[in-house]
């Protein structure tokens, strides 16, 4: 059956799905607001977990836009070097770090457009608590982007200036999956062990006196126990509160035992560094480039570099479409209609002189392969 009418008018296409738990009834798609408090608190907690997210962004690396016809380029280029962004700093890359560490960090990352009249002016990193993600009532595949400052949300008005990326979301859902998902209970005992070392080196480290007088059996030293065991714990305070060192003189049966001293310190390197494995396996982030120290060889070494060079491929692939949508508005605003291709930098985390030798012996045996055999 056409799509078109009797009459050549397009027929509006509301096809959803038919599995959907969502309440197919118009205007009644529930609005999903994101809670960020718990990771944001997670990265200020583990410092190896805010440095692993950093190090993704700054491996990601950089990129260019190439002009479908060449037309504009020169001003294309000036627009990715010279745009404002936040109003803080400026270039397209500086957009894309925040957006793609808001989205590592939240599993969902969301970024605005900002015109003045004819021209971009500035682009925006939109705070993720600041929004709200919901259905469309007319399309199942549109997500309207609105404020979070209403109950229900309010769609935001030039919802083609807003984008947005979910990473990794669960089937039927539009919310992305954050890559700290997990983590939260492994850092909790995490930080326990961690505050358990810092009390008990802080028993241990500031060193408690137990002071103990033991009386004679003469009657006099029993009668006078109290007065005497005051005198000899003001003495014992005056030598350890002097700015200079001082004796303890002291007459009788009198003992001096530190406290704690007997007791051992738990080994907590093992249930830490079990942890610690935990939590990079989930980070995607070799050891070595955390500042870990475990025992690898270099074969390893090189194996979870090229892991992460597949890890940083996927990444790469959602923030493409986004760079393409702003630099498309940007060449249409331009008169010129034609697309843009993005272009990354070349992820150099292999020894290149390995690399070297990789493309060497791949010529060979290519050569050798097109060699006629006697």
């Amino acid at each position: 059956m056409s799509i078109f009418d009797k009459f050549g008018k397009r027929k509006v296409c509301t096809a959803s799905p038919q599995t959907t738990a969502i309440n197919t009834f118009k205007n009644l798609y529930p609005s999903v607001v994101i809670n960020p408090d718990l990771y944001s608190t997670l990265r200020e907690a583990v410092p190896i977990i805010d440095t692993a997210i950093y190090k993704l962004v700054r491996l990601t690396g950089g990129f260019r836009v190439k002009t479908g016809n060449g037309k504009n380029q020169a001003g294309l280029d000036e627009f990715i070097k010279s745009i404002s962004v936040n109003g803080t700093c400026q270039g397209l890359q500086q957009f894309i770090d925040i957006y793609f560490e808001q989205l590592l960090t939240y599993g969902t990352s969301a970024g605005e457009i900002i015109t003045n009249g004819n021209e971009i002016h500035s682009l925006y990193n939109v705070p993720i608590r600041n929004i709200s993600l919901k259905r469309s009532p007319e399309k199942f595949n549109e997500i309207l982007v609105c404020r979070g400052d209403s109950i229900g949300g309010t769609p935001v008005k030039y919802q083609d200036l807003v984008m947005f990326s979910s990473l990794n979301p669960e089937a039927g859902s539009i919310m992305g999956t954050s890559i700290l998902k997990g983590l939260p209970f492994v850092s909790s005992i995490l930080m326990k062990i961690y505050n358990s070392i810092g009390q008990n080196w802080e028993r241990a480290g500031n060193i408690r006196y137990a002071v103990t007088y033991n009386p004679g059996s003469d009657m006099l030293d029993r009668a006078y126990a109290k007065e005497r065991a005051t005198q000899i714990a003001t003495e014992w305070a005056n030598a350890m509160n002097g700015n200079s060192v001082k004796d303890f003189v002291a007459v009788g049966d009198v003992q001096i035992k530190v406290i704690g001293a007997d007791n051992q310190i738990l080994d907590s390197e093992i249930p830490v560094k079990q942890l610690l494995e935990q939590i990079v396996a989930k980070l995607s982030i070799p050891p070595f480039m955390l500042g870990i120290s475990w025992s690898t060889t270099e074969r390893m070494s090189s194996q979870q570099a090229d892991a992460l060079t597949t890890e940083l491929t996927a990444y790469r692939r959602l923030l493409t479409p986004v760079i393409e949508k702003i630099c498309n508005l940007y060449l249409r605003l331009c008169g010129n209609t034609s697309g843009v291709e993005v272009i990354w930098d070349d992820i150099t985390l292999q020894d290149s002189v390995e690399q070297a030798k990789a493309e060497l012996y791949k010529a060979q045996a290519k050569a050798l392969g097109g060699e006629k055999i006697d």
